[in-house]
């Protein structure tokens, strides 16, 4: 079961133990290496990169630079994952590239970035030197489980490895919004939490839309997992 993994990496306290549950819930997705990284953007300079991995160490130095990249230059300007292998790199001009990182086992992959508020992203990379699965229904299901595990990584990752500031104070949500994430957080779709709560579906995703708004997340897990972080929710 990969579901425990989504919540063990939550509970990492600190690089070593964030960076030993990814790996592990990598190779469990059948995935030899990963790199997470979070990206700071900072409107005077350069964006902060603060990245784990376990790449080989003979590999990591020539290829930090992900300017030429094309995986990274899709993650820089969508939030839609990428499946890449060697005609992603052929089609972009990079046949090289691929040729070179191919040796270390960076073949073929998925890679995903998370963009959130405030200037703040996270990227999430798993590769193998193995074809990915043929089957559309498998490979769907492998790029869903990773982009909900990329949900909770960036929130560890966040916390462990971003200069901490004050916390804000907590946002006051409706009785209805606060119920409408605890549903949501029991894995509910908003037709069925407008069922249990005795409103429409469309009310529903209102107050889960403004939920997410007065949080500040962008998508409705990041909002049930703020909310759990300030108390809002049990």
């Amino acid at each position: 079961m990969l579901q425990d993994g989504y919540m063990s990496v939550l509970e990492a306290r600190d690089r070593n133990e964030f960076l030993g549950q990814v790996v592990r819930f990598t190779k469990r997705m059948g995935f030899d290496t990963v790199t997470a990284i979070t990206v700071i953007d900072h409107y005077l300079g350069e964006p902060e990169f603060i990245s784990v991995d376990n790449a080989p160490a003979s590999f990591r130095e020539p290829y930090e630079d992900g300017r030429k990249d094309p995986v990274m230059q899709h993650c820089k300007r969508q939030s839609v994952p990428i499946i890449w292998n060697q005609e992603t790199y052929v089609t972009a001009g990079q046949a090289d590239r691929w040729d070179a990182q191919a040796r270390f086992g960076y073949c073929t992959g998925i890679a995903m970035a998370l963009h959130l508020p405030e200037g703040r992203h996270f990227v999430l990379g798993v590769d193998r030197d193995q074809s990915l699965p043929s089957d559309t229904i498998e490979l769907t299901r492998m790029v869903a489980d990773l982009q909900l595990f990329a949900v909770h990584a960036q929130e560890a990752a966040q916390r462990i490895m971003v200069p901490s500031s004050p916390l804000a104070e907590a946002p006051k949500l409706t009785p209805r919004e606060i119920e409408s994430l605890r549903w949501t957080m029991d894995g509910k779709t908003a037709w069925e939490v407008g069922n249990i709560l005795s409103i429409s579906e469309r009310t529903a995703v209102l107050h889960i839309n403004n939920a997410m708004h007065k949080l500040g997340c962008v998508n409705k897990h990041q909002a049930v997992l703020k909310a759990l972080r300030l108390g809002l929710i049990r």
